[in-house]
């Protein structure tokens, strides 16, 4: 009985590599990106290039492990959830309000720790940001979302 088990076990395993999920890559110059409109200094640049962008862009720089199923679908299901929450590459499609509070999110985020994950900093362990990088980019998010917020549409905006 015990042999079926595990022969079921790895039939399904087997079977499960050749269901993929689409992956999370876009060619060229993405026009809604927060740069396309906002701009964004070099080194804010590359702490979001390690740090942020593989789940909250349309670009993902993906593993070796990701070629292994359920592991693809967990990760799929990581940069989905990431990019429905906030997509530097779609940044200006967000209303004026929304872009204020997507930013008052991020700041928040590096305040209080609890981005990026430690289920992806477990891995990517440059993604780790340390205390000078977290001033950058937020200090940057401040100076941005005051930018924003000095827009004269940003009182007719809508929320989302």
């Amino acid at each position: 009985m015990a042999k079926k088990i595990l022969l079921a076990i790895a039939v399904i395993l087997v079977v499960i590599q050749f269901i993929k999920p689409e992956k999370n890559i876009h060619a060229g110059t993405q026009p809604n990106s927060i740069t396309s409109k906002y701009a964004m200094p070099d080194t804010v640049n590359k702490i979001l290039t390690v740090a942020c962008y593989d789940c909250h862009s349309n670009n993902t720089r993906y593993p070796w492990y990701n070629k292994t199923q359920p592991i693809a679908w967990w990760l799929n299901d990581h940069v989905t959830g990431g990019k429905k929450h906030f997509n530097f590459d779609e940044f200006t499609t967000y209303s004026l309000k929304r872009q204020d509070h997507k930013l008052e999110e991020l700041i928040a985020s590096q305040d209080e720790g609890w981005m990026p994950l430690e289920s992806y900093t477990f891995i990517h362990k440059d993604a780790l940001l340390n205390a000078s990088q977290k001033k950058i980019l937020t200090d940057w998010a401040k100076d941005l979302r005051k930018e924003i917020q000095a827009n004269p549409d940003f009182a007719a905006s809508p929320a989302k």
